[in-house]
């Protein structure tokens, strides 16, 4: 017994120290490890994420692995004639981050083909885009772009948004979608092409207004995958699109990243990149299922199908995407357990509404689990966190504990009752800390809420049960970019990362840097099941880390969005260099 306390001791001793070395041994087929590896970086402040050495100053990577974390010293034994020596000079280096939610096609098509305007665009910014883009593209049958904000139509009232548009576009079908990616704004010439008329022209839960001449108004709530179920770009285009993605994730420090409600053209473009050799990052598809209102359960043999079809090296189809509600904005979609502030003086009320009953997601939910797949689920509001929480009780009681993490993607707002049921469920809140400040976004949310719409996002209460929170960008649903060191600062400090002003929504929930950085990296890593081999640098996992032109414990919580990533690797590759 007193031996086993003196190894004990030891053991701790070494997880508080720097120096202590993590290293692969030599095997009798391997004596000796001299001069094997491929790359040495020495002179580094290391914060690797893993618990059993938090601290290091060296690596050394072979084949693309970490085979050795510890002391520049230690490092020494693993330099040969042809391995490459990179010195730090005591720069920041980590694990690279896992964005957990992001739309990689949609972000690429919109860097690479759309028209663009901010999220800020008034009426003069948006008819000023819109007549450049008709210009610029006159061979185009459309011209497809974005993001007004949430309270564009409450801010800039239109009898006929349609009619507004028509005068801006010229012969050009127009779609526009919102910085939310729920809703939709259409010309007449696209209203034509996709065949609508008036309401009943459209899927139950997409909604839209005539105008004075009982015609369409051209604005259309939670219409996005309506729309998008009907343009298609070519698969060249789709291809380029998700290389393109990627390419930026790098820039940014991503090398884990979750393409989240992608369909058929878009499984091929990741498949094609990653058959190639092309896919330089660890990508899980969260496989579409039907968006809005649905009455039958999920096809679970046609989802294996395609995970067994569009399976590729880096990329892993062994998730699903199900939307349970739309958004909290002035929308009025997402589903809440109380009911919002009417939109007009003297309105009718709402609580938003499901797009599928609690017993659907349920008998889904069983069905999914039981074949393997994890289930990422929007859920917006509170009683559609709810009702989520509720149907993976119901599949842990009826298929056991599966393993498998199922996340609520956003759960900003999380009733009381149900706070500690993500830990003892094994949920994952799915968190977006890129708009949990004072914005444009959140005015329209805090609007439409009400009074308790600032107590949005409980990080530190959730994480204080155990709960494994991710995080991840939505980019480019309601953020420009999927530039993850904002968010990170938003979850440090809770105010505007990008104005540092004073004003802070729920300032008690703001969680230490070392928590924050934990989220995005090995919390990730988990929720993307590739925790075994990456999501903190220790001896045997993938080598995919970043390089920081500060160190992040060094400069004040305000300074962490000014991050820049000077290197990304990836399975001990350099895939960007600044």
């Amino acid at each position: 017994m007193r031996r086993l306390k003196i190894i004990a001791t030891l053991s701790v001793g070494c997880m508080l120290l720097s120096g202590c070395d993590q290293k692969t041994q030599p095997s009798a087929t391997s004596p000796s490890l001299a001069s094997s590896a491929d790359l040495v970086v020495t002179n580094a402040s290391i914060h690797t994420m893993d618990t059993a050495l938090e601290k290091a100053a060296a690596i050394a990577v072979k084949d693309g692995k970490y085979v050795y974390v510890g002391s520049n010293e230690g490092a020494k034994a693993y330099v040969g004639a042809d391995t490459e020596l990179v010195d730090l000079g005591n720069k920041m280096l980590m694990p690279g981050i896992n964005d957990m939610h992001q739309h990689p096609i949609e972000g690429g098509a919109k860097e690479l083909f759309e028209c663009q305007f901010p999220f800020t665009a008034g009426p003069d910014d948006i008819a000023a885009a819109i007549k450049a883009c008709v210009e610029a593209q006159d061979d185009a049958e459309w011209i497809r772009g974005g993001q007004f904000s949430s309270d564009f139509f409450v801010q800039n009232p239109m009898e006929s948004p349609r009619e507004w548009l028509d005068a801006v576009s010229g012969d050009k079908a127009v779609a526009l979608v919102d910085d939310a990616y729920h809703n939709a704004w259409l010309n007449s010439k696209a209203l034509q092409k996709l065949g609508v008329t008036s309401e009943k022209d459209l899927p139950k839960g997409v909604e839209m207004h005539m105008d004075p001449s009982g015609k369409p108004d051209g604005f259309m709530i939670e219409a996005f995958g309506f729309v998008k179920d009907r343009l298609h770009w070519t698969p060249e285009q789709y291809e380029q699109a998700a290389a393109k993605s990627v390419e930026l994730a790098h820039s940014f420090g991503i090398t884990g990243l979750k393409a989240t409600a992608i369909g058929d053209y878009e499984l091929a473009a990741f498949k094609s990149l990653a058959d190639s050799g092309r896919l330089s990052a660890h990508v899980a598809a969260a496989i579409v299922t039907p968006y809005g209102h649905r009455e039958e359960p999920l096809d679970i043999d046609e989802l294996k199908s395609k995970r067994e079809q569009y399976k590729a090296p880096n990329f892993n189809t062994n998730f699903v995407k199900i939307f349970m509600d739309g958004v909290p904005t002035a929308a009025r979609t997402a589903a809440m357990l109380a009911p919002y502030t009417p939109a007009e003086e003297g309105g009718e009320q709402t609580s938003g509404q499901l797009h599928i009953s609690a017993e659907m997601l349920a008998t889904d939910l069983v069905a999914l689990d039981a074949a393997g797949f994890t289930v990422k689920i929007h859920t917006a509001g509170d009683r559609s966190v709810q009702v989520a929480l509720d149907a993976i009780e119901t599949a842990r009681t009826k298929n056991g504990d599966s393993g498998l993490r199922h996340e609520l993607a956003h759960a900003g707002y999380v009733g009381d009752d149900d706070m500690d049921r993500f830990a003892k469920l094994g949920a994952i809140p799915d968190f977006s800390p890129y708009i949990w400040f004072p914005s444009p976004i959140m005015d329209s949310v805090l609007s439409a809420v009400g009074e308790r719409g600032e107590f949005y996002w409980p990080t530190k209460s959730l994480l204080a049960t155990g709960a494994l929170v991710s995080a991840g960008s939505d980019w480019p649903a309601a953020v420009p970019s999927m530039n993850p060191w904002p968010g990170i600062e938003a979850m440090v400090t809770r105010a505007d990362p990008f104005t540092n002003g004073e004003q802070t929504l729920w300032a008690d929930e703001a969680v230490p840097l070392q928590d924050a950085l934990r989220v995005f990296t090995s919390n990730g890593a988990k929720a993307l099941l590739i925790d075994d081999k990456s999501g903190s640098i220790a001896v045997g996992k993938s080598a995919d880390f970043i390089v920081l032109n500060q160190n992040l414990f060094n400069v004040p919580a305000t300074k962490i969005s000014d991050t820049d990533v000077l290197m990304t690797y990836f399975a001990g590759k350099k895939v960007f260099s600044r």
